[in-house]
C-alpha cells in the first residue's frame, strides 16, 4: 500500500445534485420542486405546519413548570466515591470539593454546587466540604471517621439576572416592609 493508493470507500463522499441546470440534466426548469405554491419559492418554513389544523406540539397538554428559585446540584453518591478513592482518583488526605469531584469525573453539571447522597458505603476517612448531603450520607461518613461541612446556601435572584432588585432603595423598601410605614411590626 502506498500513500497515491490510498481512497475513500465507495459511497463514502456522495457528489451533491446541481439542479437547475437545463433541461437534458432531467432536474431542470423547476428543479424537482414541482409547479408553484410555498414548498416552490424560496425562504420558507413550514416545519411543524399542518395546513391550518392544530399543529401537534399545540395539541400536546402541558405539563410541570420551571422553578425559578430552584437549586441545580450535582448529586454525588458516597459508594462511587468510595471506588474513585480505591482506584486513586481522588485522594481522601486532601478536602473533598466541588472542584475536585468535577476533576474526577464525579460530579457533572451542578452550577450551583454538589450534593452528597447515601447510596453505597464508604470506608476510606474523608473531608467533604459540600453544598448539601442527606442523613444518611453524614452518617455514614461520620461513621467512617470523616467529615462533611456543608456551605451555605447562595443566594438567589429569581431567575431575574442583572433586573433583580438591588441596591440602596431595595433595602429601604424591604425594611419598611418588615416594620410597616407607621412603625409597627407588620403582621
Amino acid at each position: 500500500m502506498k500513500l497515491n493508493d490510498l481512497r475513500d470507500n465507495p459511497g463514502a463522499r456522495k457528489v451533491r445534485t446541481r439542479v437547475g441546470r437545463g433541461i437534458g440534466s432531467g432536474k431542470g426548469k423547476t428543479a424537482a420542486r414541482g409547479q408553484k405554491g410555498q414548498k416552490s419559492r424560496s425562504g420558507v418554513s413550514i416545519k411543524g405546519f399542518e395546513g391550518g389544523q392544530m399543529p401537534l406540539h399545540m395539541r400536546i397538554p402541558k405539563r410541570g413548570f420551571n422553578n425559578p428559585f430552584g437549586m441545580d446540584y450535582a448529586e454525588v453518591n458516597i459508594g462511587m466515591v468510595q471506588k474513585f478513592i480505591d482506584e486513586k482518583k481522588l485522594d481522601a488526605k486532601k478536602d473533598i470539593d466541588h472542584a475536585a469531584l468535577k476533576a474526577a469525573g464525579l460530579a457533572k453539571g451542578g452550577k450551583d454546587g454538589v450534593r452528597l447522597l447515601g447510596k453505597g458505603e464508604i470506608k476510606a476517612k474523608a473531608k467533604f466540604i459540600v453544598n448539601g448531603a442527606s442523613k444518611g450520607a453524614v452518617a455514614a461518613v461520620e461513621k467512617a471517621g470523616g467529615s462533611v461541612d456543608i456551605l451555605p446556601k447562595p443566594k438567589h435572584d429569581g431567575g431575574q439576572g442583572d433586573k433583580a432588585p438591588k441596591g440602596k432603595a431595595f433595602e429601604r423598601a424591604a425594611a419598611e416592609k418588615a416594620v410597616g410605614k407607621d412603625g409597627k411590626k407588620a403582621k
